[in-house]
């Protein structure tokens, strides 16, 4: 459905919404180099910059303004129970996404990034992550000379003088950053990341927050100013690669003892806020099943040491990577078909609250068990109690009295219950419960919503997720626990045999789902038999 023009009634917004172009440029600072979360960005200069940035900003405006609008007058007086009303919000998103993916790829640089980042929420509908998780490859390489030139300026040194080769093309290119793949002049193979376009970004912020609080304004069961508070921290830390080396020393650090997980050694007389130089893997993105196959690679094998990769980082480091696409996470051979799981990308991180990381193991507990009541109490100590409701959706798959298995496809009867539920929400309720959620729980989100997207694209049983959370959920309420040496051992025994029953009910869940298909597949043919016999 398309508009060929706006009624009345939707030409104020539209008018309101494109003065916010040139209000993000009057904002900008006037001195030399724009600053933005302690980052200094060069500016370009002269008016052609500041065309540009009308120019993208009103190419935002345009779209968010469609996005919105097309939302409210197709979907009104439309019931918001009948089939017609979903089936036309469905389209919306489509449409909607795909006109977002649009001016991702015309904007460049941030709108890149921004799109990956609302491509890896769970929260948004499908159509949205689906269509926007095509920008997860895509970015425009900065021009050669201008990563000699941050080099010369970082080491005081040439490029010739520090590597003994240097890739001109990168062999990796991020919305805001890039990689090349270098030699030393000692032998070592390395990998080289700059910093890339970051120019705008200062600019296309401002245009974003002025453009999210408008939209709040004008609509306001549409809010989205806690994706833009988590989109700029997010950014604030990628663009600082000495903290980016810190978090790779630490994630290296936590991980020393398991042998699959390899974190890049960090080169750290070749890194600065500018240069970050890392050892060098082979290897090819997690979910590429060509590869895991030709390369005699256990897809499987593969999903288990990521789900336990992040399960460890959730549940007992509470340091969790805050970037976890495919293309962070390499498979490297090793022979005899072993493999190496290589994390990449250590700008994002997300430290949690012990006391929330205490809760997110007490609340995968109380999901594996079904235990109600505690599911709700949990809810309330993370400000989310209206919502609790909905945990065992959100992360399980599963209604409250559920008779289905775990890791099992939700059967028609839930599926109608969990309809009929979702049917009184509205766009405010959805509002209302992202800008209610703690930055530690929409972490945990994005995290796991990644992680459920790699194991479906691996073909790996939902089961497996769940039972390795179980395992690290009671490690994690286990490994902080204090005092003497006996009350430990008690406690780990305790722990112990809490996973067993964990287990134990899970299998029971799953056998009962099986008995439950037999039972269907085995008596209603048997019924439709005996009626034709009697009729």
């Amino acid at each position: 459905m398309k508009f060929d023009f706006f009624p009345a009634t939707a030409k104020a917004p539209l008018y309101l919404l494109a003065g916010a172009g040139i209000a993000a440029l009057a904002l900008r600072p006037d001195h030399d180099f724009a600053y933005f979360d302690h980052q200094f960005i060069p500016k370009i200069g002269g008016i052609g910059f500041e065309v540009e940035g009308v120019v993208r900003s009103s190419r935002a405006l345009y779209a968010i303004a469609f996005v919105a609008v097309d939302y409210k007058l197709s979907l009104w007086g439309v019931e918001r129970s009948s089939a017609e009303y979903r089936n036309k919000l469905e389209e919306i998103h489509l449409r909607s996404a795909q006109r977002l993916l649009k001016l991702c790829e015309k904007n460049k640089g941030f709108y890149v990034k921004a799109g990956q980042f609302v491509s890896s929420l769970r929260q948004v509908p499908k159509e949205y992550s689906s269509t926007l998780s095509k920008l997860q490859d895509k970015a425009i390489p900065s021009a050669f000379k201008d990563i000699k030139e941050v080099i010369t300026r970082n080491f005081g040194r040439d490029i010739t003088d520090l590597f003994y080769s240097f890739d001109e093309t990168p062999i990796a290119a991020a919305s805001i950053a890039q990689v090349h793949h270098a030699w030393l002049r000692d032998g070592q193979e390395v990998a080289v990341k700059y910093p890339g376009l970051r120019q705008r970004l200062a600019v296309d912020i401002r245009t974003m927050t002025i453009l999210s609080s408008l939209v709040s304004q004008i609509f306001p069961d549409y809010r989205f100013e806690w994706m833009i508070t988590e989109f700029k921290r997010v950014l604030s830390s990628e663009l600082d690669f000495l903290q980016e080396a810190k978090n790779a020393e630490r994630t290296a650090q936590n991980f020393k003892t398991k042998k699959v997980i390899k974190v890049p050694r960090i080169f750290s007389d070749l890194t600065t806020e500018q240069i970050l130089t890392m050892q060098f893997f082979h290897g090819k993105k997690v979910d590429d099943l060509d590869f895991l196959k030709d390369s005699g690679i256990n897809p499987e094998k593969v999903a288990k040491a990521l789900a336990e990769l992040f399960s460890e980082m959730i549940f007992v480091h509470g340091f969790i990577h805050g970037d976890p696409h495919p293309g962070n996470f390499l498979v490297s051979p090793n022979k005899g078909g072993g493999f190496s799981l290589v994390v990449l990308d250590h700008g994002i991180y997300k430290e949690l609250d012990e006391q929330f990381r205490a809760n997110y193991c007490q609340l995968w507990k109380a999901l594996l068990l079904m235990e109600t009541q505690k599911i709700l109490d949990i809810g309330e100590k993370f400000g989310l109690g209206q919502y609790a409701k909905y945990f065992p959706v959100i992360f399980t798959g599963r209604i409250f009295n559920s008779k289905s298995a775990l890791g099992e496809q939700m059967p028609a009867e839930d599926k109608a219950k969990l309809r009929q539920q979702l049917q009184a929400l509205t766009m405010g309720d959805f509002s209302s419960f992202m800008e209610s959620m703690p930055p530690d729980f929409l972490a945990v989100l994005r995290t796991d919503g990644q992680l459920r997207s790699i194991m479906g694209k691996l073909g790996v049983p939902a089961h497996i997720r769940l039972q390795t959370y179980a395992r690290y959920a009671i490690r994690g309420l286990s490994n902080h626990q204090h005092g003497g040496l006996l009350k430990q051992m008690i406690y780990q025994f305790k722990t112990m045999a809490c996973y067993l029953q964990l287990r134990i009910i899970m299998e029971i869940f799953k056998l009962l789902g099986k008995l439950e298909g037999w039972r269907r597949s085995v008596l209603r043919p048997l019924k439709a038999y005996l009626s034709n016999l009697i009729s």
